[in-house]
């Protein structure tokens, strides 16, 4: 599951660097890495990957710069990707909404009456949506690059939101679970406290 969550990423930032570099604009690496919010060594990299596959060509722009530009073959590659991540994300909905729901039935079920979340990315709303029809209610939403609001929840970094109290924390993130259940308990969170889909608890 890992690996295929890893290959998703992959082509999903693949699909990102080739739509913003079809804009009219000539954009460095640099600006890509900040638009894009992909370290700059990684679009380095990727980018290397899409000119060896004619995806993509350089162009110089003055003060030495370059630029980089959709080939026809990257502009074709960019609509498949587009299809191929439309076809995953509806998958995706599929399958989480399906086991938040059982994983919040299971949480329920253990007389539960709210939860808080870690993670804010596309899952996290299908998470809200069975939380929702389960009948929890949502208590705190935790992410570590904490701004804005998750409905009409102010996002919290995990650090703020532990000290809140003890909760019952689910994961609603699909790309980042392990590396925010592993924050969590080097802050002090009960590991029987947290929960994921796919059964894992504590």
């Amino acid at each position: 599951m890992n690996g295929d969550n890893e290959k998703v990423l992959d082509t999903y930032r693949a699909f990102l660097l080739l739509s913003e570099i079809s804009g009219d604009q000539q954009l460095s690496q640099r600006e890509l890495s900040k638009r894009l919010g992909i370290a700059l060594g990684l679009v380095n990299s990727y980018l290397k990957n899409l000119v060896e596959k004619g995806f993509v060509r350089v162009t110089t722009f003055p003060k030495n710069r370059y630029g980089y530009l959709l080939t026809p073959k990257g502009f074709a590659e960019k609509s498949r990707l587009a299809y191929q991540h439309l076809s995953y994300f509806t998958g995706l909905y599929t399958v989480a909404r399906q086991d938040y729901l059982k994983l919040f039935r299971k949480i329920a079920a253990e007389g539960v009456r709210g939860v808080a979340f870690c993670g804010v990315d596309e899952v996290a709303e299908i998470a809200y949506l069975s939380l929702k029809e389960v009948g929890l209610t949502l208590d705190l939403v935790m992410d570590p690059k904490a701004s804005g609001k998750f409905f009409d929840k102010t996002i919290v970094t995990p650090a703020i939101g532990l000290l809140s109290g003890k909760h019952r924390i689910v994961i609603t993130s699909l790309k980042q679970g392990e590396e925010l259940r592993n924050e969590l308990l080097r802050l002090g969170a009960e590991p029987s406290s947290i929960y994921q889909t796919g059964g894992e608890r504590g």
